[in-house]
């Protein structure tokens, strides 16, 4: 498969993935020319290609330049899995160690950050599915399990198990209900701060 054709797939299922996930999106067209998250994902991959190339001025020039346009800044070196969606965007960061999984949400003014100077990996891993509140802060190499879902504003040092829910400064976790659906859970007043 060409480069071009899979980047093209890649946009479709981008598109789908924002128009599931927002009940605002009212055609791909609409998503595609003016999601400022969608935008930053696809710049990213870019940036993350010339990043794994060795190419890392450019990259880093690049990933700037993509935050000065959206609001959003994601290190060229992030590892980032496929059908992530970040809604609204404005104010989100991830750290140039972060791993995220497929199928990840992510609302405006979440961080995903680190918490020393040290190298190595300082920045957290989203498994698959995880989905994360306005204003979460997600710090240091922590490890949040698949079809998890982080509360508004919350702050997270610690890992999780997969399905569950925090909330909370410091962040608790508690093992997700079946029939909680993550929409409800980022949108309940009791697991916001």
């Amino acid at each position: 498969m060409s480069i071009i054709s899979r980047a093209l797939r890649h946009a479709r299922e981008d598109i789908a993935a924002a128009r599931r996930r927002d009940p605002a999106a009212r055609s791909g067209l609409e998503v595609a020319l003016l999601y400022p998250g969608l935008h930053a994902i696809w710049a990213h991959r870019v940036w993350h290609a010339l990043w794994r190339r060795g190419l890392r001025l450019p990259a880093r020039a690049g990933s700037q330049l993509t935050r000065w346009l959206t609001g959003i800044e994601i290190h060229p070196g992030a590892r980032i899995g496929r059908r992530f969606f970040i809604d609204h965007g404005m104010g989100v960061v991830v750290g140039e160690t972060a791993e995220i999984g497929d199928d990840v949400m992510l609302y405006h003014g979440v961080t995903l950050g680190g918490r020393t100077r040290d190298s190595g990996k300082r920045h957290p891993t989203l498994e698959d599915g995880v989905a994360v509140g306005a204003g979460a802060k997600i710090l240091g190499p922590v490890v949040i399990g698949a079809r998890s879902a982080v509360g508004a504003n919350a702050v997270v040092i610690h890992d999780a198990p997969a399905d569950s829910v925090l909330v909370g400064v410091p962040a608790t976790a508690r093992p997700r209900d079946a029939d909680e659906s993550v929409r409800a859970l980022l949108s309940a007043p009791d697991y916001s701060i």
